[in-house]
């Protein structure tokens, strides 16, 4: 993973060269906009950067260089696909925002998230008006701020690709990600609040077709598809990387799941069992509820989405959730789902070196802790 280190290195300063240039158009607006500099740097700065290895490692699939661009190049050849993986860090960071907002999150990566950070601000200030009010609200600009820079480090990326019609498949994607993410993030909702009038034998369907679209496929799926695009793949390729990302960013969701109720709040930088206050209706509680005894379901579905949940109350649910098996179904769920993108990629008209990188990520992305 020597080569996937130095491209986040190659990654970081590509964002960090981009927000230099828009703190100086904020500065000139006015200093009062040094908090929308100060906190998107913040959220922009660290984190796994999957989506961007996923992205390189779609364009190295295609291009098949066969040496470290990296070292002899400088990364010169390079600056479309780091521009792409780069944007993609951005847009996750403006959905990241959003959703925190959304869920009422305290957290994120074990700090405050946005609209707390605002709120804070708001609070110290002394400013007039509610500190929740103008925290919210903030953080709303932000992720819309965030948003429509990574469409223009995407574009800046793209207008030096020599080849249109890779640069047009590449941004098409890029599109059809964003509409594809806000619509699962707007299924999400929906089942929290729908889940429990829905018939019981579609409550699976249900939660899948959230976790393809709010995550699988910008994850994982779409990163893949806009390197390949840029790189001028061949429709066997993208069907490929297509066939690849799609089961491994379903594996990936399934072990965010677990994690959100079960993972260490040390190392997920969230709260134990947040995901159990938040009322995520995932693939989990939906096996969960199929499982449990009568008694036992009514009790998860009047406790599920209570925000005031004691330390207790999550253990025990944890405790039922593990008891009647619904881990050991998504973990079978999860390896499955493993196997059927390796087996693509097995197969996949892809370079070598590409195929032995994005093996090993996928065990990352399914075994991983936080």
């Amino acid at each position: 993973m020597a080569r996937g280190s130095r491209l986040v290195d190659l990654v970081q300063t590509r964002i960090e060269d981009f927000l230099a240039e828009r703190t100086s158009i904020l500065r000139s607006i006015s200093p009062d906009l040094d908090p929308l500099d100060e906190f998107s740097r913040r959220f922009l700065s660290g984190g796994k950067r999957f989506r961007a290895l996923f992205c390189y490692w779609g364009w190295e699939a295609v291009a098949g260089r066969g040496f470290d661009p990296f070292e002899s190049d400088g990364g010169r050849d390079h600056y479309p696909v780091v521009s792409a993986a780069s944007a993609l860090e951005l847009f996750h960071a403006a959905a990241l925002v959003h959703d925190d907002i959304i869920d009422n999150s305290d957290t994120r990566r074990g700090a405050p998230s946005a609209h707390r950070l605002f709120e804070s601000l708001h609070a110290e200030s002394g400013w007039a008006g509610g500190s929740a009010d103008f925290g919210r609200a903030s953080a709303i600009l932000l992720g819309d701020l965030l948003l429509g820079w990574s469409d223009e480090l995407l574009g800046e990326g793209l207008d030096a690709v020599a080849d249109r019609e890779a640069a047009r498949a590449a941004r098409a994607e890029f599109m059809r990600m964003r509409t594809e993410v806000t619509s699962g993030q707007y299924l999400d909702i929906l089942e929290e609040r729908a889940w429990l009038v829905q018939p019981e034998a579609q409550q699976r369907t249900r939660a899948e077709r959230v976790i393809v679209y709010k995550s699988a496929k910008y994850s994982i799926e779409s990163p893949l598809v806009i390197g390949g695009a840029l790189a001028g793949a061949s429709a066997a390729q993208l069907a490929a990387l297509r066939g690849f990302g799609l089961p491994l960013g379903i594996a990936y969701q399934l072990r965010d799941d677990l994690l959100g109720v079960f993972g260490d709040p040390e190392v997920t930088g969230k709260p134990s069992g947040d995901d159990l206050r938040e009322g995520k209706r995932t693939m989990l509680v939906a096996i969960a509820r199929e499982r449990l005894a009568p008694g036992q379901r009514r009790l998860l579905d009047e406790l599920l989405g209570d925000p005031d949940l004691g330390a207790d109350q999550v253990r025990m649910l944890q405790r039922t959730i593990s008891e009647c098996g619904a881990v050991e179904e998504i973990e079978a769920m999860i390896a499955d789902n493993v196997a059927r993108a390796t087996a693509v990629l097995e197969e996949a008209p892809i370079s070598r070196d590409a195929r032995a990188e994005l093996g090993s990520l996928a065990r990352a992305v399914t075994r991983r802790t936080s």
